[in-house]
């Protein structure tokens, strides 16, 4: 191959790159926008502005999206992916609270609303992507959009509904129970999940963790 393909290789393969990210893009919009509308009515130059305000941003498997300590200044829609949010306890321990998958909105409302320092960790569990708004971009939202307000009342209320089921379950005194109501609940989450985090989040050892699924195979 001469200098000259070389290049026009290369060009090719930069294009096709960028086209590939313009259709995940595109798809994780689409799955955002499917996800509001369930909460309520947007026309179309409503959405197209909800669009522009969303960042695509991605993340590496282990890597912190939000760090204890640090404030909160955006909100995310996770389009692909784990995310583990979790602590450490006065022992130092590493506590896993719950795990969020696709689709959902993540965020520390209390932190972000107030403007005060998390106090929760969100790790990459698998590679993620997601869709990341301002906390500019959201006033802006909220401003211009007649409804906005009513629709993010309605997905914090979901949230919160759903973090209570997530941490609920874990109220069950048999570590057994507390894995199959796991597995009833997020069906699909446990093959996602290192056992080690998994375990944490059960409040077991990784070792109790292995007998409960080998017993119950």
């Amino acid at each position: 191959m001469n200098r000259k393909e070389a290049k026009n290789a290369k060009a090719k393969g930069v294009l096709s790159l960028r086209l590939s990210v313009l259709c995940v893009e595109k798809e994780n919009m689409e799955s955002l926008i499917n996800y509001i509308l369930q909460f309520g009515q947007l026309n179309q130059q409503q959405i197209d502005l909800v669009k522009s305000k969303a960042v695509f941003k991605s993340l590496k498997k282990d890597e912190y999206y939000q760090e204890a300590g640090k404030i909160p200044r955006e909100i995310i829609f996770l389009t692909k992916g784990i995310i583990r949010i979790s602590y450490y306890d006065n022992k130092g321990n590493d506590i896993t609270k719950y795990f969020m998958d696709e689709n959902r909105f993540i965020a520390d409302i209390n932190s972000y609303n107030q403007g005060i320092p998390s106090t929760e960790y969100a790790q990459a569990v698998t590679d993620c992507e997601y869709l990341a708004f301002s906390k500019e971009g959201m006033e802006e939202l909220s401003l211009t959009i007649v409804g906005w307000d009513a629709i993010i009342s309605k997905i914090t209320a979901k949230g919160l509904a759903d973090k209570l089921t997530r941490i609920s379950s874990m109220m069950a005194e048999d570590a057994t129970e507390r894995y199959l109501h796991f597995l009833t609940n997020f069906p699909g989450l446990a093959n996602r999940i290192p056992l080690s985090q998994l375990a944490s989040y059960l409040g077991i050892t990784q070792s109790s963790l292995s007998r409960i699924r080998r017993d119950i195979k």
